[in-house]
């Protein structure tokens, strides 16, 4: 009978175990990758800020904020976009996307509220008025901004306009001048959701040169000129949108861009508009 020696065992048992355990680290590396996987990517909630959702959700610094979201009246603006907007020469889908998302009807004083989304301007108090759904959609879209852009407001007034430029950047800044539509505006911010829009009160024809030099301005009251300093706070390259003419009559819609190589502005015409005038120093150098 052959005898066999030990170490001539552990050879063949040796090189089956390591066999084994090769086999069994595969299989676990391959089952650790399909449940990663098969893991969902955290997103912001739609009706959440990232002021109000906690850090285990997702981090502000991977994700970009999510204007807050209103179901309240969601069909009278699909159809207001539909009818009013899209037909028209407004074709960007962000700025579409953006006028179907804000509550216009929470941005009007409540006996106007059915009326909200009609094609036409609406009184919001203190002498002054919404624009009509396709100039702030038109306005928008004339100011061509990017997801980084920062953009100053001249003329809170109801607030609606800033909330539809959040939309698009959450860089937006707003001046008004009346006291009382100031503080309206900044409380229906808060109220909202809207806790990236910078807002104060003062005469929107200094602009606010601690946070210039600005991507886009737009201004929603009459001037009878460009306001000098809104231009020098301007980015080259940077554009305005504004209606220039005298107040009580027609305006012009005019978007106004900063040349890159001469810092000169360059005008275009868009379209006949009708807006309350500028008020504060403006109306100083009408005289």
């Amino acid at each position: 009978m052959r005898v066999v020696r030990a170490n001539q065992l552990k050879q063949p048992v040796f090189a089956a175990l390591v066999l084994v355990a090769a086999v069994c680290i595969v299989w676990v590396g391959l089952r650790a990758d399909r449940q990663t996987r098969s893991e969902p990517v955290a997103q912001w909630p739609d009706h959440r800020s990232p002021a109000t959702t906690t850090a285990a959700a997702s981090q502000p610094t991977t994700h970009p904020w999510t204007p807050p979201r209103f179901g309240e009246m969601q069909a009278e603006r699909n159809d207001m976009v539909a009818l009013q907007i899209a037909r028209r020469d407004v074709r960007d889908p962000r700025v579409l996307g953006a006028m179907r998302s804000v509550p216009r009807h929470l941005f009007v004083p409540e006996d106007r509220r059915r009326a909200a989304h009609q094609d036409r301007p609406l009184p919001i108090g203190f002498g002054q008025t919404i624009s009509q759904p396709y100039i702030v959609a038109l306005m928008t879209d004339l100011l061509g901004l990017q997801p980084d852009s920062k953009v100053l407001e001249i003329g809170t007034g109801s607030g609606y306009q800033a909330a539809v430029l959040t939309e698009l950047t959450r860089q937006v800044y707003t001046i008004e001048i009346l006291k009382p539509l100031a503080k309206l505006g900044a409380d229906r911010f808060a109220e909202l959701g809207y806790t990236t829009i910078r807002a104060k009160q003062g005469d929107g024809y200094f602009g606010w040169p601690e946070h210039a030099p600005f991507d886009a301005i737009i201004v929603t009251c009459a001037a009878g000129h460009l306001p000098p300093p809104l231009f020098a706070q301007l980015k080259p390259g940077g554009r305005i949108v504004i209606p220039i003419g005298q107040p009580g009559r027609y305006q012009e819609l005019q978007v106004v861009t900063k040349q890159r190589d001469t810092g000169q502005p360059r005008f275009e015409s868009i379209c006949p508009v009708a807006f309350v005038p500028m008020v504060g120093e403006v109306q100083q150098r009408r005289r």
